[in-house]
């Protein structure tokens, strides 16, 4: 604890972190953690796996329970002892791209809060809004949201930010990436211009440069492990496979009994379902997760990888960084991302915490234009293993009709061959 007590966290928010079993902070956490209690805008580029959650959460709780209420905006206020007895009014927005990241990042700040007198709760679209209106009734001090949905609120005028201190906008890229980034700016222009704005994103191209440059003053900057690294105990591997014979050399290699906590990359939807499927007629536990799935459906799965019940969570690049999973083993790359920097998110869910982890890519003749890219981002050639006999590709031509001798429980070798990387989202 030595090292998160140098940082000059509270009492309270020290022993949260021991709960938690956090020992040391990770890099990220030991350089922003001091310049957001110095109230300072923050811009901080890191991919995910660094902690960057707990590198705001822990120095905004601590803000919030030392400042009263309303201080920022010189409005009259109540010490923080008092705080049940007032109207709390909201003072933090956390905005994020995914139903799952938000939902995470509001249980680390319940659990990081522990003892505090402070509320938050957890804004987005696929369920219904009476809920999250009741509690926003009551009363918060930190809302954590998705874009959709808080648009939606905030043009019924169901909340406000007129007490509004810190604003956090998380996975700026992602945004960007998801088609959210014109909402964000929208909510942006709902917030007070007076605030400290912490900025997480890991990578920047331009678009997220500009706004960077627009919202934040006179940033602090950290930049921990660009995203064209990799973990150094990720041990990357990659079969060139047919198309149609990827989910059985997937059911092959899941027969290792070391990978007992695996995530599975597909780029739709559809295939997805299909290999979940293709894997639980196999034997093999799986559940599915992606934008079409209820949020019920998907905490259901969710829950399921975390308690055992199954061993593999099947998942388009939506899981690539909004879901923290502890433990995962493997990483399979059912495709080959066509977005580079997604191939280092994607097996960044593995080796997390100082574990090592295996990351292993399937690659068919038509995608190795996107696994150039992919090495020329990581600098670093992926080690080519022997496909098992059987499942190698095919020295002849190949037929153009990915229907014979099919193994995989989809049609046409997942999804009919579809390549549109947007709609697997």
């Amino acid at each position: 604890m030595e090292g998160f007590e140098r940082l000059k966290l509270l009492p309270l928010i020290l022993q949260a972190i021991r709960s938690e079993g956090y020992t040391r902070p990770t890099p990220i956490q030991e350089q922003a953690i001091p310049r957001i209690l110095e109230g300072k805008d923050l811009l901080a580029c890191a991919q995910t796996g660094t902690g960057k959650t707990a590198a705001f959460a822990l120095p905004i709780l601590q803000i919030l329970s030392e400042a009263p209420a309303g201080a920022a905006h010189g409005t009259e206020v109540h010490p923080i002892g008092h705080s049940r007895a007032r109207h709390r009014e909201i003072r933090c927005l956390v905005l994020t791209p995914t139903r799952e990241l938000a939902s995470q990042i509001g249980e680390s700040f319940t659990n990081y809060g522990q003892g505090l007198e402070l509320r938050n709760t957890v804004i987005f679209g696929g369920v219904g809004q009476n809920p999250q209106v009741a509690a926003l009734r009551k009363g918060v001090d930190i809302v954590v949201a998705t874009p959709g949905r808080l648009l939606d609120l905030l043009e019924q005028r169901l909340i406000d930010f007129k007490h509004l201190e810190i604003f956090v906008l998380d996975e700026a890229d992602r945004m960007l990436d998801m088609g959210f980034i014109h909402d964000v700016r929208r909510v942006i222009a709902r917030l007070p211009k007076k605030r400290q704005t912490l900025f997480f994103s890991a990578t920047m191209p331009s678009e997220i440069s500009a706004l960077a440059h627009q919202i934040l003053t006179h940033p602090a900057k950290v930049e921990v492990t660009p995203v064209a690294s990799t973990a150094e105990k990720i041990a990357q591997a990659l079969f060139y496979v047919e198309e149609n014979r990827k989910t059985p050399l997937l059911i092959h290699l899941l027969g290792d009994p070391t990978a007992t906590r695996t995530l599975v990359f597909t780029r739709t939807k559809r295939d997805a379902n299909h290999v979940a499927e293709a894997l639980c007629e196999a034997g093999i536990g799986a559940a599915a997760i992606h934008g079409n799935k209820s949020q019920g459906a998907r905490e259901l799965a969710l829950e399921k990888i975390k308690d055992g019940r199954a061993r593999v969570l099947v998942a388009t690049d939506i899981a690539a960084r909004g879901i923290d999973i502890d433990g995962v083993t493997h990483v399979f790359n059912m495709d080959i991302p066509e977005v580079p920097e997604n191939y280092v998110h994607r097996i960044g869910r593995t080796a997390r915490a100082g574990k090592a982890g295996i990351a292993v890519s399937f690659c068919a003749p038509d995608e190795k234009g996107c696994l150039a890219a992919i090495e020329r981002l990581t600098r670093k050639r992926l080690s080519v293993i022997a496909t098992p006999t059987g499942l190698e590709p095919e020295t002849r031509k190949r037929s153009r009709g990915r229907r014979g001798g099919q193994h995989n429980g989809r049609r046409g070798g997942r999804g009919g061959g579809q390549r549109s990387g947007r709609s697997g989202r």
